[in-house]
């Protein structure tokens, strides 16, 4: 039982390098960084809940190989998110900028929420008493 956590691990580990491919690497060290950075907050909208960096889907390979050129060309890390924000939509980041369209969910969302839950907790607490 010790070693299936080793293997299942270990196995995570190894999924994760094998999302971004060898062809795909850059030889300049400096622009692979940027690459690895930008990839880590894009998101994968195939698979919703992972970044383009460890995703093996073709949309991810697409965009990783996309911000690799935009990056060969000189594009600043701004640039290419943005663009990817106008072509996708802001989902494609999993930390949206903080703008006028998110400020209502950032700001009043967790209250909404603790609202929300503390009112389903007292009709259940009420109904539970009037059995």
């Amino acid at each position: 039982m010790k070693y299936f956590f080793f293997i299942l691990f270990a196995f995570f580990i190894a999924s994760r390098a094998l999302a971004v491919e060898p062809s795909e690497i850059l030889g300049n060290p400096q622009l692979e960084d940027r690459a690895r950075k930008l990839s880590s907050n894009i998101r994968c909208l195939v698979c919703q809940n992972e970044n383009i960096d460890s995703s093996d889907s073709e949309f991810a390979k697409d965009i990783r190989l996309f911000i690799r050129d935009q990056l060969i060309e000189g594009r600043s890390d701004r640039e290419i998110e943005n663009f990817l924000v106008s072509k996708y939509g802001t989902y494609i980041l999993f930390k949206p900028k903080f703008a006028g369209y998110n400020i209502f969910l950032y700001l009043f969302g967790p209250f909404i929420f603790i609202l929300g839950i503390s009112t389903i907790f007292f009709l259940f607490l009420k109904s539970k008493r009037g059995s």
